[in-house]
């Protein structure tokens, strides 16, 4: 091994030791202190409403994705290989809830369908709060979800693939028996995102009054029913599922969810939609604008109220809270999966060996990991580890949060790296190491500055995914810190409604506003 090689090995190997600190020691952490409770620590699992409830709780997760990846993959053909009408801004509408807190939307569809709200009835309000409100409610924010991997996928096909197929099979053919297979990556990808997330979404059923199993955990941590112990346990199940989903992830995706984010091939539309294209545009328009209702919905009550006037002494420091911890979070997950990323994406060093090494690979799988495993097991387990006398300075300032989100997404960054520079050819770094280049030169001279917008790009992901993450932040936020949707959670209880609304919509707008800046920086980079 030559002394470039193992600087370059120490680097990757500091990264996975930094990915695995922040996810496996907490983890390890949980599961010691399960085995010195001893069998009294197992306890709250012989309740069969235990079980029950977690059952329900997967069947309810189960039923969001296959609506969802369903729904999700038939708009994305409409908006990714046809010749519809406006497919960009409906697409952009569309996508516009997945960075949004579930649970903000369905404070929005309150408004809206609640008994006082502007459609509200009796029986839109008992729907609403019930199952079929929270499956509706969850479904309608996962569902962007699948349609951007999906049609990200279809713009990756290989356009003669497709115009072959046109000239010998109907459209239907061509779409079932071409482009779904083509995309079962996206489609695979989509379902795991999905599920996960709604396994472990908290704010939604908990404001539509229906019980859910990270609810029962939280409530041990941070409700009337405070338990510690039980709550320990009770994220044993949830750390099996986590489990499950790591080993789906690698049998059926593995390297192959790179190629989800591919460069776009695909300019041509795949169909050409004739007399069929008023019926795909009042599927289409509908489906975009419905995004907007319960954001509309908000908007307006808060105007009514007067919640905008009220918003800012309401608001305190939660939004500063929130930037700051998203900002630094978001720059830390960048930063690693800038190192590890790069592993995974050069198969072999300027030497000639293999540069996908042990570490990088374990470096992928943890930040997989650390994805998958439902928020309320990483937060017990970042509890358990950093509630200490000794680590008080981290536990009680908002740097326990930075690292939360860091475990939480650092596949953000790991992944989105990792395609970035996979579609850049190596030639560049192996030219500067043959004129004696370093590997941390060519970082900073070559990779860094030469995948600039795909860095701007992992970053302003891991940004939003912070500033909408709700069930990480409200087990760990210390007193006096909470970031913005904390802050509107708590207060969606017993707060005035106008000014929650007026909180709501600022998350909103701030979102928006990162979106649209991040967009306006990546296009400025295209056009030079």
């Amino acid at each position: 091994m030559t002394r470039d090689d193992a600087i370059s090995s120490v680097v990757r190997g500091f990264a996975a030791v930094i990915v695995a600190v922040l996810i496996l020691v907490p983890l390890a952490v949980v599961g010691a202190e399960l085995i010195a409770a001893g069998a009294a620590g197992w306890t709250p699992l012989a309740s069969a409403r235990v079980w029950s409830l977690l059952g329900v709780t997967v069947l309810r997760a189960a039923a969001v994705t296959v609506v969802a990846v369903a729904a999700g993959s038939v708009l994305a053909i409409l908006l990714a290989a046809t010749d519809l009408p406006g497919r960009r801004p409906v697409l952009l509408l569309h996508a516009f809830p997945m960075f949004l807190p579930p649970f903000l939307l369905a404070l929005g569809w309150y408004h809206l369908l609640g008994r006082q709200g502007l459609a509200g009835s009796e029986t839109t309000a008992r729907l609403l709060f019930g199952e079929p409100g929270v499956a509706l409610v969850t479904t309608a924010a996962f569902t962007p979800i699948a349609t951007a991997l999906v049609a990200l996928g279809i713009s990756g096909i290989e356009p003669s693939l497709s115009e072959a197929a046109r000239v010998v099979a109907r459209p239907w053919r061509v779409a079932t028996r071409i482009l779904i297979p083509a995309v079962w990556p996206s489609l695979a990808l989509a379902a795991l995102l999905i599920f996960t997330l709604s396994i472990s979404e908290l704010g939604v059923p908990m404001f539509l009054r229906v019980d859910a199993y990270p609810a029962a955990v939280f409530t041990r941590l941070g409700g009337v029913a405070y338990a510690p112990g039980e709550a320990f346990a009770l994220v044993i199940p949830l750390m099996i599922v986590a489990l499950l989903l790591l080993l789906g992830e690698r049998l059926l995706l593995g390297r192959r969810s790179f190629a989800v984010l591919g460069l776009r091939r695909q300019n041509e539309p795949v169909f050409r939609l004739g007399p069929w294209r008023p019926a795909a545009v009042v599927l289409a328009w509908p489906a975009a604008l419905l995004a907007l209702l319960p954001i509309a919905a908000l908007a307006l009550r808060a105007a009514r109220g007067g919640g905008f006037s009220e918003a800012g002494r309401w608001l305190g420091s939660s939004l500063r809270f929130s930037l700051t911890a998203a900002v630094l979070a978001a720059s830390g997950v960048v930063t690693i999966g800038l190192v590890v990323g790069h592993a995974l994406a050069r198969r072999r060093t300027v030497s000639g060996r293999p540069a996908r090494s042990r570490t990088a690979i374990a470096g992928d799988a943890l930040a997989v990991l650390g994805f998958v495993t439902p928020s309320a097991v990483l937060g017990i387990g970042l509890i358990a580890t950093w509630n200490r006398p000794s680590t008080h300075l981290v536990y009680g300032s908002l740097a326990i949060v930075v690292l939360a989100f860091m475990a939480r997404y650092a596949v953000i960054g790991v992944r989105t790296m990792a395609v970035v520079i996979a579609q850049n050819p190596p030639h560049l770094e192996a030219a500067a190491a043959v004129f004696g280049a370093g590997f941390l030169r060519r970082l900073g001279r070559i990779v860094i500055p030469g995948n600039a917008r795909g860095i701007a790009l992992a970053w302003i992901l891991a940004l939003v995914f912070c500033l909408r993450d709700l069930e990480t932040a409200v087990l760990l936020y210390p007193a006096g810190r909470e970031p913005l949707t904390v802050r509107i959670f708590t207060l969606e209880a017993n707060g005035p409604e106008a000014v929650v609304a007026a909180l709501a919509v600022i998350h909103v707008a701030v979102t928006a506003a990162v979106l649209i800046a991040g967009g306006a920086l990546l296009l400025r980079g295209v056009r030079r």
